[in-house]
């Protein structure tokens, strides 16, 4: 794999969020195999491609440092909730561990745009680039406790007022996510 030559600014934070229960996929996606390693392995290593130092993971995986959702059941919302209690202030690109063909240069396009707040491609919600900081758990733990109101990233997003890049030819290949056995199958074809 090649390296990316780095943007001049400081790399973000990585967050990877593997802690859903993969019940569509009917086993933990992120111990799926990919090219040797598992998609969890995968989505870790390809975040330091991009240039990141510190990867954090959402989910129950000692073996990563992975940090358990605070609240059960709520979803990616949930999980970056969790990782976002636990991180330093400081922006961070957020992806999915189910999205094996995101390339890196994608994630640094955000990058390249990002001026704070929040950054993502036109009509995905991941991959994603946010600050972390007092505003954003504040208004993730709103947005959790409020048992009437939406707890989706794409809701989330939409009360950050998110900047949206458009997609560039070969984007829409690389935002592939894995959710059933017949999509993992198309992926790893």
């Amino acid at each position: 794999m090649a390296t990316i030559t780095p943007i001049s600014r400081p790399a973000p934070a990585g967050i990877v969020l593997a802690g859903g229960r993969s019940s569509r996929m009917g086993r933990d996606k992120a111990l799926l195999p990919w090219h040797g390693r598992t998609l969890l392995e995968h989505m870790r290593g390809l975040l330091r491609q991009a240039g990141v130092q510190r990867v954090w993971v959402s989910g129950a995986y000692p073996a990563f440092a992975g940090i358990p959702d605070r609240i059960a059941h709520c979803g990616p919302l949930g999980g970056l909730y969790s990782v976002a209690m636990a991180m330093p202030d400081g922006p961070a690109w957020v992806v999915a561990v189910d999205m094996p063909r995101l390339a890196p240069a994608l994630l640094q396009r955000l990058h390249a745009v990002h001026h704070g707040g929040c950054t993502a491609l036109a009509g995905h919600p991941l991959p994603m680039l946010l600050d972390i900081d007092a505003d954003c758990r504040a208004l993730l733990a709103a947005m959790l406790a409020d048992p009437h109101g939406p707890r989706s990233l794409h809701a989330l997003q939409q009360r950050l007022a998110t900047r949206r890049l458009p997609l560039a030819p070969g984007d829409e290949a690389c935002l592939f996510n894995c959710n059933t056995p017949v999509q993992w199958q198309e992926a790893a074809s």
